[in-house]
């Protein structure tokens, strides 16, 4: 009996504290941002994600959404805040967003190595050439060749009857449609 009331009392008491800490986590949280609203702030969860990826910079986080240092480590240590940043993660690892985000902000140095290496007089000729063309390449995306245009050919054959009676096969009952992409379909054949 001992055991339940002293596990009662402990529950209590951390509701107490939860309660005190969700005060103090209100008054030091700016007022347009409410403390446990962040918890399904989807813009927040993702910048907490972007600072644990080392996307974005803790300054960067604090200063977009104004905490000061006190009101950063009472998010830190809302277990709950915790618990939905690590979910966010989780879901960005899935989507391939974490992977995109990071890649994107490591190919932004990629002009200043290529350039490093297209003037370094010391480089082979070959390595200089092939940073020119990445270099020409990331300056220009565009689409340097069209791709090869599908076909596929629709054949419809209506001749099914004839094939259960043994009889022959009326080629007028076969219709042949050539299509490719972006055009009108080039022709309706009747084999006549």
């Amino acid at each position: 009996m001992d055991d339940q009331n002293e596990i009662l009392r402990l529950r209590k008491e951390i509701e107490r504290l939860q309660g005190l800490l969700d005060q103090r986590t209100a008054a030091l949280i700016p007022a347009q941002t409410d403390a446990k609203s962040l918890h399904t702030n989807f813009e927040f969860l993702n910048d907490c994600c972007r600072y644990s990826e080392n996307i974005l910079s803790q300054e960067d986080v604090r200063k977009k959404w104004h905490f000061d240092a006190a009101a950063w480590e009472l998010l830190g240590a809302d277990n709950e805040l915790v618990r939905a940043i690590e979910e966010t993660k989780i879901q960005r690892v899935r989507s391939g967003a974490a992977k995109r985000e990071k890649s994107q902000q490591l190919v932004t140095k990629a002009p200043d190595i290529l350039s490093g290496i297209m003037c370094d007089p010391g480089a082979s000729a070959k390595h200089r050439i092939d940073s020119a063309k990445v270099l020409d390449a990331l300056a220009d995306p565009g689409p340097h060749a069209a791709p090869p245009a599908d076909k596929f050919i629709i054949t419809i054959d209506l001749s099914a009857d004839s094939k259960l009676r043994s009889a022959e096969p009326d080629p007028g009952d076969v219709i042949v449609i050539d299509a490719t992409p972006h055009k009108t379909p080039a022709a309706i054949a009747d084999k006549a």
